[in-house]
């Protein structure tokens, strides 16, 4: 568990690392609501750092397939699958970043992946995936608060499903819900370092889950 345990915390660490550096260099996520050929224009000018930044983006999302196959044994094999499915979705649309977008010129083709590999894959995906996921591996906890705030952290990011409808602040409980759940998960890492397994789950929950 305490191999797991990093992973969790690495990834968090990794991800809001990253979007913090391009909030500062590219203007993320905001640049995307302006039209395509001016986000265009904005990658291009710092195309190194935004392209390394999206793959250090990518990588802690990616931490998630590893940190919930650790977690299975607890959680349950469901829980291995939708954390690896939600890694997935998620990477694949960070990396159209650096692997595509630095080969794209027309601004039409730029905003079918920023729809298709963006919203629908990453984000909408991505969002669904990491709910479900949060939700799996909070039935397996003991503790009160963990289970509170994973429950908590899960709805906000289930928000962002709205986003593509133009529900008023889905955009803002996305965001803190990614914020809350970052937390989460180095409280979840905490709490695997510190304690053996059946200080950290339900009573049974280990024995039930690994037998099936």
């Amino acid at each position: 568990m305490k191999r797991t345990a990093i992973l969790l915390v690495l990834g968090a660490v990794l991800a809001n690392a990253a979007f913090t550096g391009l909030a500062l260099v590219f203007d993320y996520p905001e640049v995307l609501s302006r039209p395509a050929p001016e986000v265009m224009a904005a990658f291009q000018r710092d195309r190194a750092a935004v392209s390394l930044l999206f793959l250090l983006l990518a990588a802690g999302a990616g931490m998630m397939a590893p940190a919930a196959a650790g977690l299975a044994p607890l959680a349950g094999r469901l829980s291995s699958g939708v954390g690896a499915a939600a890694a997935a979705v998620q990477v694949a649309g960070l990396l159209r970043w650096p692997l595509l977008v630095p080969f794209v010129e027309d601004p039409e083709t730029f905003e079918l992946l920023g729809t298709v590999l963006g919203t629908v894959v990453g984000e909408t995906a991505g969002y669904l995936l990491t709910a479900v996921w949060t939700v799996l591996v909070v039935r397996s906890l003991r503790g009160r608060l963990l289970r509170a705030w994973g429950l908590a952290a899960a709805v906000l990011v289930a928000s962002g499903l709205l986003v593509p409808f133009g529900v008023p602040g889905a955009d803002q409980a996305n965001f803190a819900g990614y914020v809350l759940w970052s937390l989460w998960l180095v409280g979840l890492a905490a709490a695997l370092w510190r304690g053996t397994p059946s200080a950290t789950v339900m009573p049974g929950a280990q024995a039930v889950h690994v037998g099936r």
